[in-house]
C-alpha cells in the first residue's frame, strides 16, 4: 500500500517536461525532419538521435537550476548582467523566442488549409486565437490544467506522427547506416542545422527552470525527492518527443524519399495520402495543428518568461501573443514558401543555442550557486562538449553559406 502511495506521488510531480517538450515536435521539427528524411532519405538519423541525447541532459540541467536556486535562468541572467549587456542578452533572446512563433503559427495554418481549405492567412489568425484562449489556463494557480492540456495535445501529435509508420515500416539497414555521423554537402549541414535548432529548443530551456519552480512552489522544499521525479519526467517526455522526431524522418525516408515535391509540409501531406491513404492523411494533419496550437502557447509562454526574468517587466500573455502574431501573418501573406520559412526559422534557433546553454553550463558548475548540487566533473566536461558541438555545427554552416556553396 505504501509503494502504491508512493507511487502516485511520483506520477503526480511529473508534468513540467513535457510542456517543455511539446516545443521539440513544433511545426518547426516537422518541417525540418522531412525535408531531411525526402532529400537525404537516413542519412542525418545520427543528427536527431545525438540531439535528442543531449536534450535530455540539457532539459535536466535547466530543472535542476530552477530547483535549487528557487529561481529562472533568465531571472539569474538578470542579476548578474549588466544593464547593456542584459538587454542585448534579451533582444537576442526574444528574436529566437520570435523564430518559434512563426513556425507554429504556420505550422498550424498550413495544418487547417490541409484539412478544411482554409487560407494561410485566416488559419493563422484562427491558430493565434486559440493559443490565446489556451494561455488562459498558463498561470501558478492553474499550472496543472495547463500540463494536462498539453500532455493531451502531445498525445495528439504522438498518434498523428507515429500512424504512417505503422503501414509503410522504415528500413532497418538504412536506420543503422543513418547512425553513422556524416554530411553530404553544403545543404545536409543546413538540414542538419535546422534540425537541431528544432530539437535543442532555446527558449524551452530558459522556461524550463520557470516551470518547475511554477509546479513545486508548494511541494516543500525536498530537494533530492524533486530531482528525482524530475530526472524521471524529463526522460520520459523527451523519449516520447524523440520518438516523434525520428519516426517522421523515417516516414519521410520510406514512404516519400525520392519523390519529387515532397520535402515540403504541403508536399509530403500529398504524397502521403497517395501512398498510405487519406485517412493517414487526415491523422497527419490533425497532428501537425495539434502541433502547432499546443507549441505556440508554450512559446508565449517561455517569452514571457523570458521578458520577466531579463527586463523585470511583466505583460500580459495575451498583448504577447497578438505582438507575435502579426509577423506570422505577414509572412503567411507574402511568402510563397511557406515550409521552407519554418526550416530557415529552425535554422536560426540553433544560432540562439550557444547564448542559452554556455550560461547554463556555467551557472549549473558554480558552487556558490548550486551549492552542493553543483555539477560533477563528468556533467561538467558533457555540458562543455555539447555547447561546442553546436557552436561548431554552426562555424560550419555559416564557412559553407559565405564560401558561395550553394544551400
Amino acid at each position: 500500500m505504501a509503494r502504491t502511495a508512493r507511487s502516485r506521488s511520483r506520477w503526480a510531480l511529473l508534468g513540467p517536461a513535457f510542456v517543455a517538450a511539446v516545443a521539440y515536435v513544433d511545426p518547426g521539427n516537422v518541417a525540418a525532419n522531412i525535408s531531411a528524411g525526402v532529400t537525404y532519405s537516413y542519412m542525418l538519423v545520427w543528427v536527431l538521435v545525438l540531439a535528442n541525447a543531449m536534450a535530455v541532459l540539457v532539459q535536466y540541467q535547466s530543472a535542476k537550476l530552477g530547483l535549487v536556486t528557487g529561481r529562472s535562468l533568465p531571472e539569474l541572467l538578470g542579476e548578474r548582467l549588466p544593464r547593456r549587456r542584459r538587454i542585448a542578452f534579451w533582444v537576442q533572446a526574444e528574436t529566437i523566442a520570435a523564430a518559434t512563433d512563426l513556425a507554429e503559427i504556420i505550422g498550424g495554418a498550413i495544418a487547417l488549409q490541409l484539412l478544411f481549405g482554409l487560407p494561410l492567412v485566416a488559419g493563422g489568425v484562427i491558430v493565434g486565437g486559440v493559443s490565446m484562449a489556451l494561455l488562459v489556463f498558463q498561470n501558478e494557480k492553474r499550472q496543472r490544467q495547463f500540463e494536462s492540456i498539453v500532455v493531451a495535445l502531445l498525445a495528439i501529435i504522438t498518434i498523428g506522427f507515429l500512424s504512417g509508420l505503422i503501414l509503410r515500416p522504415p528500413s532497418v539497414s538504412g536506420i543503422v547506416s543513418g547512425l553513422v555521423p556524416r554530411f553530404s554537402d553544403a545543404n545536409s549541414v543546413l538540414i542538419a542545422a535546422s534540425m537541431l535548432g528544432a530539437t535543442v529548443m532555446p527558449h524551452a530551456i530558459y522556461l524550463h527552470s520557470s516551470l518547475v519552480n511554477h509546479r513545486f512552489r508548494k511541494e516543500g522544499r525536498n530537494l533530492p525527492r524533486l530531482l528525482r521525479a524530475t530526472k524521471a519526467d524529463v526522460v520520459f517526455a523527451l523519449v516520447v518527443a524523440g520518438l516523434v522526431n525520428i519516426a517522421l524522418l523515417l516516414l519521410a525516408a520510406s514512404a516519400l524519399g525520392g519523390q519529387e515535391g515532397t520535402d515540403s509540409i504541403e508536399g509530403a501531406h500529398a504524397a502521403i495520402e497517395v501512398a498510405l491513404g487519406p485517412a493517414v492523411g487526415v491523422v497527419f494533419a490533425v497532428g501537425l495543428l495539434a502541433s502547432g496550437l499546443a507549441s505556440t502557447s508554450v512559446g508565449a509562454y517561455a517569452g514571457s518568461e523570458i521578458m520577466s526574468g531579463l527586463l523585470r517587466v511583466q505583460v500580459p500573455l495575451w498583448v504577447r501573443r497578438l505582438v507575435t502574431l502579426v509577423p506570422a501573418l505577414v509572412l503567411l501573406w507574402v511568402y510563397p514558401n511557406p515550409s521552407w520559412a519554418l526550416v530557415v526559422s529552425q535554422v536560426a534557433l540553433s544560432f540562439g543555442i550557444p547564448f542559452v546553454l554556455i550560461p547554463l553550463t556555467r551557472y549549473t558548475a558554480k558552487v556558490e550557486i548550486m551549492g552542493e548540487y553543483r555539477d560533477s566533473m563528468p556533467v561538467r566536461v558533457a555540458m562543455v562538449v555539447i555547447s561546442t558541438l553546436i557552436v561548431s555545427l554552426n562555424f560550419a554552416l555559416i564557412y559553407l553559406t559565405f564560401k558561395g556553396v550553394s544551400v
